[in-house]
């Protein structure tokens, strides 16, 4: 603010008042109102801009109602002006005052104005008004203030600027700071770290055009040895500890340690405990035993589980391992019992040393045998000088387990790809043998998964092996009592392939898909002539499955021969599923160019991904905001976990997870905040050009043909075709959860809210709590939670109706209440404009209210297909239900009724009885006649109802129709 100044060009009266504190109040005054044409100036000395860019004036005057004033002419007025003048340097004395040299910056009037009644009881009513001046370029200005016929007194005059002050943000101290004379930009001012901080991202804040400090950017951290208090950096007090830069608090010493100076960086161990070499700074020793071990023997497996130690020894790098002896009951000298290590034939899955979950399973034990099973614990100082062992043991018993029957097993022939196995009992067995199971596997194969064969006489061809292979096979049999225990292994190797048989086949193969492939190229421009419309991106792109082995994975059999989906909840530690299915990618490959969204967990950007010897791809890159907690982390990484191990075109492809380590990035808006306080974590996939296929669709109505929209339907069917094989239920199937690249391919994403099938493929997931997305939902899954690959069938009907819709809200505006209340008396979405019969009859199958009713994802993308391949099906159209179907049967089920009245209480519109019988609609023949637009005109306004009203009316159309064509009249 500018201190008070005197005018220089005086038409007005200086006069000191006293207020009603009765204090000296120095104001200047005019009140020529009696006369005409009054042009009085008061003007101020020279002001200095200093700094200002845009200067501030505040005016607090008086001004006196003209109305108030008895025998005053017209030319009375109630406002005055206010200009301005700019100049390097103060005018020179005398200089003539010239009006038309000033700029006019406003008229001011007053919110108040006194009467005669006001002086007599003393009242002072002050305006007080603001104006802004400039932009001011100049090394000062003038304000002068003209009067053209009012009655005012000036009270003050503030002339003031804006700037934002000084501050402390982030641990960064920033400047005063005045804002650009244009109000629309922002000042960018860099901050100084405080002491004993360091720079983490250059600390950043903007200054804006009301002096306020906008968009902090960056930050710094204090340094080792410190810790943050009230905006600065102290030093850690004696017994704590910090030995890295962060905004995190000193550490208190951990147990068996101490500090004795100020800023301290590490903690000392005391006598007797150790820190590994490549150890932090925090504290070391070994942990306590495992607990609760306990054994589950299932026919010759063993399955250890324990829980974790507790105590961890202050470490996070808890790791197991496994000791094994075998006793074989007899006893040596004195009696004891006769044990030695375990043998090399016994196998533990995953392994038997450095585990990292807490269980393990052990197979191929040797019969009427005991063993006895330690679990050791240890972390990264185990054996430093201490003589502690961290053992949990147990003792199983392997009698338990049916003898077995199967004694020497043969090979009587070998070729390429089969082997001919045959064997015979060792002793009469107790009842009658069943049949017999073969298990195999590659002897180089040391994971808990497997591949087996039944057979009912003593003798098996075992076809599908790899040439050049060596297989490890176990046979048991099965008895009315349950399977024996397996024989002991046999190792047999499959025969070399032959080079010349492999040369001719290779010929043969690449003779035949040149005659296939032309043949395909000749079909194929035919079609692409005849049709007109396709845009290169629709393929039949049919394939015969290639035959796989039957593989058990976890104890399940998936005799479709595809990978079987593995619930990442069902690790113990999460992180294990993350670590198993998706790959960890280095920091310094991923540069992040732009922030395109926001998701749950945080931002989502696009960048590039280049690894060494590869070629840079865009990516898409899901980041875990600062401050989580590890919950949120597993939720955020479990996603991953999933995406992880899917492998199909249609299906959004996981490039890998950034877990362990800080990252750079090009764009330092998206993540580098959070990443300074925590290490961040993200989620790779790759990047679809076009984004989500709802807001896709919508932004381009009207612009694909229906072949090519079916095109993007079969893609989505492909890819939920691979999912339900795998035994994985998606939930949330939606136009918003596909998204589509440059090419127009849509690929499924979104795995937020999906679950695992149990075995039996018709099982459902039943939901314990979260939202269900109602208009995409089954009605079964609503009502009882109840998820399967049926209900992500109904999802896909509602997906098929967004795509021929071009990403309409299915249901419209009506409440979920409504829906739900819709669908369970029956109603269904009508068929989009422009839609195909075919398509809206998939979707009514799909929409069917028992589960088992409606198709399977294989027989929707056969369907699709067969489309494709004969478009001629998508050209009869849905036009105002003037189609129907070729059997009553086929038809809705929908009950005759007698009356309007009965038909709208149906479908809960009774409301609109009246609309009706005013509108001459009183028979059920008057109604099936309606359309969308006699609806509205009868006076249904809203669209949800129009739609409810105008379905029922295509369902009660169709049963008429059959009616009379069976000779009977309504």
């Amino acid at each position: 603010m500018y201190p008070y100044l005197l005018p220089v060009f005086l038409q007005w009266d200086a006069i000191t008042e006293m207020d009603e504190q009765n204090r000296p109040i120095h104001t200047f005054q005019v009140c020529h109102v009696m006369e005409p044409n009054q042009n009085n100036w008061l003007r101020s000395g020279w002001i200095q801009r200093q700094a200002a860019q845009r200067v501030y004036v505040e005016l607090r005057f008086t001004l006196r109602d003209c109305n108030s004033i008895p025998w005053v002419s017209g030319t009375c007025k109630e406002t005055f002006n206010l200009f301005y003048l700019q100049t390097d340097e103060p005018l020179p004395a005398g200089t003539r005052f010239r009006p038309i040299d000033y700029a006019k910056v406003d008229t001011i009037a007053a919110d108040e104005s006194f009467t005669q009644t006001d002086l007599g009881d003393r009242v002072l009513r002050l305006n007080t008004e603001v104006r802004e001046v400039g932009p001011v370029t100049q090394k000062g200005f003038y304000l002068a203030f003209q009067d053209v016929g009012a009655c005012i007194a000036l009270v003050s005059v503030k002339v003031f600027y804006k700037r934002c002050p000084s501050t402390l943000r982030n641990l960064a101290a920033f400047p005063d700071t005045v804002p650009h004379m244009d109000s629309s930009s922002l000042v960018e001012v860099r901050g100084a770290c405080v002491e004993n901080a360091e720079e983490r991202d250059t600390p950043k804040l903007y200054c804006g055009a009301d002096g306020d400090w906008l968009v902090p950017l960056g930050r710094c951290v204090c340094s080792i040895g410190h810790e943050e208090m009230d905006g600065y950096c102290r030093a850690c007090r004696p017994g704590f500890f910090k030995a890295y830069a962060g905004n995190t608090k000193c550490s208190k010493c951990p147990p068996h340690s101490s500090s004795h100076d100020q800023a301290a960086t590490i903690c000392h161990c005391d006598k007797g405990f150790y820190r590994a070499i490549k150890d932090p700074t925090t504290m070391a020793w070994p942990p306590s035993p495992p607990r609760n071990l306990v054994s589950l023997i299932n026919d010759t497996a063993l399955f250890l589980q324990w829980m974790p130690p507790s105590d961890t020894g202050g470490r996070k790098d808890i790791t197991y391992n496994i000791l094994c002896q075998r006793c074989d009951g007899s006893e040596g000298d004195g009696g004891v019992t006769q044990c030695e290590p375990c043998g090399p034939d016994l196998r533990f899955i995953p392994r038997p040393v450095g585990l990292t979950g807490t269980s393990v399973a052990i197979l191929d034990f040797a019969m009427h045998a005991n063993y006895t099973f330690h679990v050791e614990a240890v972390n990264g100082v185990t054996g430093l000088g201490v003589a502690v062992r961290s053992l949990a043991n147990v003792t199983v018993n392997m009698h338990q387990v049916g003898p077995a029957l199967v004694g020497v097993v043969r090979k009587d022939w070998a070729s390429q790809n089969s082997i001919a196995l045959s064997w015979s009992e060792v002793e009469p067995p107790p009842s009658d043998i069943v049949d017999y199971e073969v298990k195999y596997y590659e002897k180089e194969q040391e994971q808990l998964s497997y591949s087996s064969t039944r057979t009912k006489t003593p003798s098996v061809v075992v076809t599908g092996l790899r040439p050049s292979t060596v297989y490890v096979f176990h046979v048991r049999a099965r008895t009315a009592a349950g399977y024996t225990a397996y024989s002991p292994n046999f190792e047999f190797a499959t025969a070399a392939e032959d080079p010349d048989i492999a040369d001719q086949g290779q010929v043969l193969v690449v003779v035949t898909a040149s005659v296939g492939g032309f043949s395909l190229l000749v079909i194929l421009t035919l079609f692409l002539l005849i049709t007109g419309r396709c845009q290169g991106y629709i393929k039949a792109r049919m394939k015969s499955e290639e035959k796989r082995r039957t593989r058990f994975h976890s104890g399940h059999v998936p005799f479709s021969g595809i990978k079987t989906y593995v619930d990442p909840d069902t690790y113990e530690d999460p992180t294990q599923a993350v670590e198993e299915f998706a790959k960890e990618i280095d920091p310094s490959y991923i540069c992040i160019e732009r922030v395109i969204g926001a998701g749950e967990f945080g931002e989502v950007c696009s960048g590039r991904l280049r690894k060494p010897g590869r070629m840079g791809i865009a990516v898409a890159i899901k980041t875990l905001k600062g401050g989580y907690m590890d919950q949120q982390r597993r939720d955020f990484l479990r996603e991953a976990s999933i995406m992880g191990q899917f492998n199909n075109p249609n299906i959004i492809r996981l490039e890998g997870v950034v877990t362990k380590s800080k990252i750079f990035v090009c764009l330092f808006l998206c993540v580098c905040v959070c990443a300074c306080v925590r290490r961040p974590v993200m989620i790779v996939v790759e990047y679809m050009e076009n984004g989500a296929l709802d807001s896709f669709l919508r932004t381009r109505d009207g612009q694909f043909t229906v072949l090519q929209l079916v095109g993007m339907l079969r893609g989505i069917a492909v890819g939920m075709t691979y999912l339900s094989d795998m035994g994985y239920v998606h939930r949330d199937l939606a136009a918003r959860n596909i998204l589509v690249d440059e090419n127009l391919v849509c690929k499924v994403s979104d795995f937020g809210m999906s679950r695992v099938l149990e075995d039996d493929s018709e099982a459902a997931y039943t939901a314990t709590g979260g939202k269900i997305p109602i208009r995409w939902t089954a009605p079964e899954a609503i009502a009882y939670g109840k998820f399967s690959s049926a209900s992500d069938v109904w999802s896909y009907g509602i997906v098929m109706w967004e795509v021929m819709s071009y990403g309409e809200r299915p249901y419209w505006e009506m409440s979920n209440q409504d829906v739900i209340l819709s669908i369970e008396e029956g109603y269904r979405l009508p068929a989009p404009m422009g839609c195909p019969v075919t398509l809206h009859q998939l979707m009514l199958h799909s929409w069917q209210k028992e589960s088992n009713q409606r198709p399977r994802f294989n027989d929707v993308l056969s369907f699709l297909d067969k489309l494709i391949i004969n478009p001629s099906g998508l050209l009869t159209l849905v036009n105002d239900v003037q189609s129907y179907p070729d059997s009553p049967e086929d038809m809705p089920d929908y009950p005759l009724f007698i009356s309007i009245g009965d038909w709208l209480d149906s479908i809960k519109m009774s409301q609109y009885k009246n609309n009706f019988l005013a509108a001459g609609y009183t028979t059920l023949d008057s109604i099936s006649t309606m359309s969308i637009d006699d609806i509205r005109r009868i006076g249904v306004c809203l669209i949800g109802h129009q739609r409810r009203i105008i379905s029922s009316i295509q369902s009660l159309r169709l049963q008429l129709h059959h009616i009379q064509q069976s000779g009977f009249q309504v």
